[in-house]
């Protein structure tokens, strides 16, 4: 299973950008996906995770409301849509899936995944 995260880039606060994860090696809806972050000299955090068989979604609080996690089958991609952007939410990003079926509480827990993307640089400053 690889993980090709892109879509990052430089946003002025309060803009928008769009996170993409090629899941390829395995059909992600059949698993849980999840998308981390991790700032100069803080912790990998959890940003949002979705379990696609039954729908069960999970956001950081930092980020309800503003980030969402989806997924398109047809072209193995998971997304993240961030609105409201702002100078804090500045960090490199990750993708990372598990073929498991996760419970909602395991899913903001980074070491319940096996596979992780490559990371992707977002900047949120005018």
């Amino acid at each position: 299973v690889q993980l090709q995260a892109s879509g990052g880039g430089l946003v002025q606060p309060g803009g928008s950008q769009r996170l993409s994860c090629v899941v390829s090696g395995r059909t992600f809806s059949r698993g849980t996906t999840g998308w981390f972050r991790q700032a100069p000299g803080k912790e990998r955090e959890f940003v949002a995770g979705s379990r696609w068989s039954g729908g069960a979604t999970s956001y950081a609080g930092a980020v309800k409301g503003r980030f969402t996690i989806s997924g398109d089958n047809a072209k193995s991609t998971v997304y993240l849509q961030m609105n409201s952007l702002k100078p804090e939410d500045t960090a490199v990003y990750y993708c990372a899936h598990t073929p498991a079926r996760m419970v909602l509480s395991a899913i903001s827990t980074h070491t319940s995944y096996d596979y992780w993307g490559q990371g992707t640089q977002v900047t949120v400053s005018s």
